[in-house]
């Protein structure tokens, strides 16, 4: 199919170029990690060990710069992201592997979460605008959604965890519990309530917002004045004409959505210490840890570009103009 051909090849040209600049742009930075780990560790690193720093950041033969740069795809392809100056000597990789889950169960999950409840309450807000309750929720989602995130974390945390010891003050579980544990589930579930309540609670309005002016939009079209003028059920014309022309819209911003899941809430993550990729971006932000930088920033680019590569499937499934180049 030619669109989405051409999806992919635009989808293929934009990783290339993603992973371009996750090259050159740390190089552009003065230092190099073994600096930065020297002047982190002060007085405490050996400067006999410089050598051996460098040996194990594959930086002791650099060559020239094109030489670097495919050396650099090549370890891409394989996988191999170096290892962390922060947690050194741990592969990069296996710190994203043990992060990733929970930030993909957490994040993923109330994204979708989000998007469902606004956009359902955005369409009711719609459809039975002129009553009380569907008027006052667009007021309320904009206030939420204009909540900071951390804001809204903070003030969980105080009421929900220091004050009350409902729900634990940070982390992902309780201490020395496995998979295997009869209460591994309920630890799971009540460290992972306040950062999923402060997630869906300040993101959901932005959709309900969203919904209701796609809903409204599509309400105004002739097509609706026309299949309400040939006496069709106000059930058959949400469902077959409203619903699914407003949703067309909310794609693109759906897909964007689920694309930065790999890259974590990051201040809700920091706050409540949750382990997932969001508080290693943090941590890897403040210790300078390149590598790990790197590779987080390569996840969420690749992400993002798959993510809107199946958002732009689903489109031409589902707006037939699409795949005949009669609409963008």
């Amino acid at each position: 199919m030619p669109y989405l051909l051409r999806k992919f090849l635009i989808l293929l040209l934009t990783l290339w170029v993603a992973v371009t600049l996750n090259f050159i742009l740390p190089r552009l930075v003065p230092g190099d990690p073994v600096g930065a780990m020297i002047a982190r560790y002060q007085g405490k690193l050996d400067p006999s060990a410089v050598d051996a720093l460098k040996l194990a950041y594959g930086l002791n033969d650099q060559g020239g710069l094109l030489g670097q740069y495919f050396a650099y795809l090549g370890k891409l392809l394989r996988g191999d992201f170096g290892r962390s100056i922060g947690q050194f000597p741990t592969p990069v990789s296996e710190i994203i592997a043990q992060a990733a889950p929970w930030t993909i169960g957490l994040i993923g999950v109330c994204t979708v979460l989000a998007v469902v409840l606004g956009s359902a309450l955005g369409l009711y807000s719609a459809w039975r605008r002129g009553q009380p309750l569907a008027d006052a929720l667009p007021p309320l989602a904009l206030f939420l959604n204009s909540m900071p995130y951390f804001w809204f974390a903070l003030l969980l945390l105080y009421l929900l965890a220091f004050k009350s010891s409902v729900f634990p003050l940070s982390g992902g579980l309780d201490p020395f519990l496995t998979p295997h544990s009869p209460t591994w589930w309920v630890s799971l579930l009540r460290h992972a309530t306040l950062p999923a309540l402060t997630i869906i609670v300040t993101s959901a309005g932005g959709w309900l917002i969203t919904m209701r002016n796609n809903v409204m939009g599509v309400m105004s079209e002739d097509y609706i004045a026309f299949a309400r003028a040939k006496g069709l059920s106000e059930g058959r014309i949400l469902n077959r004409y409203v619903l699914r022309n407003a949703l067309l819209p909310s794609f693109t911003a759906f897909g964007m959505a689920l694309g930065f899941v790999v890259g974590g809430s990051i201040l809700t993550e920091t706050v409540f210490s949750y382990p997932g990729l969001g508080l290693q971006l943090y941590n890897a932000v403040t210790n300078l840890d390149y590598p790990l930088m790197q590779a987080i920033f390569l996840y969420i680019a690749l992400a993002v570009l798959i993510a809107n590569f199946v958002v732009d499937a689903l489109y031409a499934l589902l707006d037939p103009r699409v795949r005949d180049g009669k609409a963008a």
